[in-house]
C-alpha cells in the first residue's frame, strides 16, 4: 500500500488504486476517506480500512471528489456498515441521493464517441449506484480542522460541476479525476464536463 507523510506527520494511504484511487488520511487517531470505489472493490476497501485501524468511531468522514459511480458506488454501504458521514459538493448532492452520475462527457475524440454510443444504447443508465444521503455539503471551500486535519476541501469544477479536491497542509492534493495520468505526457482526464473550466 503506497503512502505519503507530510512534514507534520499526517499520513495519506492509497487504499485502492486502478479505476478509482481511494485515499485514507490519518492524523494518528482519526481517519478521513477520500472516495469509495466500485462495488467490486468493497472487500479490498474494507481490508484496507481494517488493516489501518479505521474503525467506525475513528472514520470521521467520506469525502467524494465527485459522484460518478466509480467513486461513489460504496458510499451507501460505508454509511450503512460503518456509519460514515458523507460530504459532497452542493451541486452533486441530488445525484448522490438518487444514485445517478453527473453528466458524463468525453474530453477527447475516442471518449466522446464512446459516450455517444453508450447514450444511444441506453448503457449510460446502467452506471447508476445505490443512493446515499449526504451529511454535509461543500460550497467553494471547507476547512478540515474541525475534523482534526490540517487542510481543506476545495471546489475544482471541470471534470464534473461539483468536483472537489482535498488539500492537506498545502503539501498533498487529492484531486479525484481532475488529473488522470494514464497516457504518457498527459494528465488530462478522458472525461470532462467542462474542459475549459477544468484547466482554469
Amino acid at each position: 500500500m503506497k503512502s505519503w507523510r507530510t512534514k507534520t506527520g499526517i499520513r495519506i494511504y492509497r487504499i485502492l488504486n486502478g479505476r478509482c484511487n481511494c485515499y485514507l488520511i490519518s492524523n494518528g487517531h482519526r481517519f478521513l476517506l477520500v472516495d469509495s470505489g466500485t462495488k467490486r472493490d468493497w472487500n479490498r476497501l474494507n481490508k484496507g480500512l481494517d488493516k489501518l485501524g479505521a474503525t467506525h468511531a475513528s472514520l470521521v468522514a467520506l469525502v467524494l471528489t465527485h459522484c460518478h459511480f466509480d467513486h461513489a458506488e460504496n458510499a451507501a454501504k460505508l454509511k450503512q456498515t460503518h456509519g460514515t458521514p458523507i460530504w459532497v459538493h452542493r451541486s452533486e448532492g441530488a445525484c448522490l441521493r438518487k444514485g445517478e452520475n453527473p453528466v458524463i462527457q468525453g474530453s477527447i475524440p475516442v471518449t466522446k464517441l464512446m459516450i455517444q454510443l453508450l447514450s444511444r444504447t441506453g448503457r449510460l443508465g446502467r452506471l447508476s449506484y445505490a443512493p446515499a444521503d449526504y451529511n454535509g455539503l461543500v460550497d467553494e471551500r471547507l476547512d478540515l480542522n474541525s475534523f482534526g486535519f490540517p487542510g481543506y476541501i476545495l471546489h475544482t469544477p471541470g471534470h464534473t460541476p461539483g468536483s472537489l479536491s482535498v488539500i492537506i497542509e498545502n503539501e498533498i492534493a487529492l484531486v479525484g479525476d481532475t488529473l488522470f495520468g494514464i497516457f504518457r505526457g498527459s494528465v488530462f482526464p478522458l472525461f470532462a464536463g467542462d474542459s475549459k473550466l477544468m484547466v482554469q
